[in-house]
């Protein structure tokens, strides 16, 4: 019995070292452009096209300096944290409270609301760019940052009220008897009880509409032409010409922007990972 135990347990560590291989060998390839993408911010045009993968022969933070100093990346770097964490904030706010009031309100009116959500996860956004160029043109926003919000926030929210829904469901129903009882009025339960709760699932939303509004070069390049309302990726096709690429401060802006997003992630990995397993184990 002892023996087949043994050959169990080294079939299993076998396994395990079969697993570990593979994940160091795919987190190689997930990181190679990462590598290239920073290394080469290092590096001057030349090296770039003579070594593009390996390391610099002669380092150099030149790329960064000029960045820093000879444009307005800060401005640009600003006016995109603005739009995202506004954006973000707005989205958590109103999918929340219209999550709390789908996941409490059973009735067709109700299940309608909440197909229609689902519906806005399945229509891209972008279909209706003509239309909501009219609109940002009418309401006077145009060549602003105020004009990203609302789209990003319409963008943000099915998936938001999806998400949350489900969560919200989820909660004992002994809470909210007992917050009742204690004398807690709907928005203080949404408040005090609810929204500790769905942290997990609030860091899920938020990372997973971070990096497609961080990211978002469509509406911009459209909405805003004036420089000093220019995101940060809008300003990347200053960069690139029809004839040459600046790649060095191309590459250089990339990393920089990329900073926050890992940033984000980094400081909200384990909500996130939390928000996307919950409930995998429940029967």
């Amino acid at each position: 019995m002892s023996e087949k135990r043994k050959n169990s347990e080294l079939h299993l560590n076998q396994r395990h070292i079969g697993y570990h291989i593979i994940m160091i060998v795919w987190s190689f390839i997930a990181m190679a452009p990462v590598w290239i993408l920073i290394i080469n911010t290092l590096k001057t045009k030349k090296e770039i096209y003579t070594n593009p993968f390996g390391v610099p022969r002669t380092w150099t933070l030149e790329n960064y300096k000029s960045i820093m100093s000879g444009s307005d990346f800060i401005n640009y770097f600003k006016n995109s944290f603005v739009v995202v964490v506004g954006s973000l904030a707005m989205i958590l706010v109103l999918g929340s409270l219209a999550a709390y009031a789908l996941a409490h309100w059973r009735s067709k009116t109700s299940k309608g609301i909440h197909f229609f959500f689902i519906i806005g996860m399945m229509l891209p956004i972008k279909i209706a760019t003509i239309r909501l160029l009219q609109l940002m043109k009418a309401l006077n926003l145009l060549n602003t940052i105020w004009s990203l919000f609302p789209v990003y926030i319409a963008m943000g929210l099915p998936t938001a009220v999806f998400i949350l829904t489900q969560f919200i469901r989820g909660l004992p129903g002994e809470l909210y008897e007992a917050a009742f009882v204690d004398g807690a009025d709907r928005f203080m339960i949404y408040h005090r009880i609810v929204m500790p709760l769905i942290r997990p699932a609030l860091a899920t939303v938020a990372i997973y509409n971070l990096v497609p509004i961080w990211n978002d070069l469509w509406f911009p390049l459209i909405f805003i032409t004036e420089e000093s309302q220019k995101t940060v990726l809008l300003a990347v096709t200053r960069l690139q010409g029809q004839y040459t690429t600046d790649w060095p401060k191309l590459l250089t802006i990339l990393t920089l922007s990329a900073l926050p997003v890992i940033a984000l992630y980094l400081a909200m990995s384990k909500q996130f990972i939390a928000g996307l397993t919950a409930g995998a184990v429940k029967g």
